[in-house]
């Protein structure tokens, strides 16, 4: 059983920050790559942060110098560190671990970030 669950979400003024976390469970967290998708009401599902196995870190060009991505291994945890939140940073925050060598992927349910005034 692979679940990996988020948390952290909520609503924020603009200007805020929030802190996302995913715990995996059921995988070899280490040998996964993590990724934080996020997904707005009528938009794409687009990719907000990705850190490899190795730590290797990308951002979306829309969030660089405002997000910040971290994983703990030993806690089976990657987060994502959110600043300066943005109304159009609105949208449902999924976690996404792949391991690259199988092509094995799973999905989070995500959890919902709302900045509004």
């Amino acid at each position: 059983q692979v679940q990996l669950v988020e948390s952290g979400g909520g609503l924020v003024q603009p200007g805020g920050s929030l802190r996302l976390s995913c715990a995996a469970s059921g995988i070899i967290f280490s040998t996964y790559h993590m990724t934080w998708f996020r997904q707005a009401t009528g938009k794409q599902r687009e990719s907000v942060a990705t850190i490899s196995t190795d730590g290797n870190i990308k951002y979306a060009d829309s969030v660089k110098g405002r997000v910040a991505i971290s994983r703990d291994n030993a806690k089976n945890t990657v987060y994502l560190q959110m600043n300066n939140l943005k109304p159009d940073d609105t949208a449902r925050y999924y976690c996404y671990a792949f391991h690259r060598l199988f092509s094995i992927d799973y999905w989070g349910q995500g959890t919902q970030v709302t900045v509004s005034s």
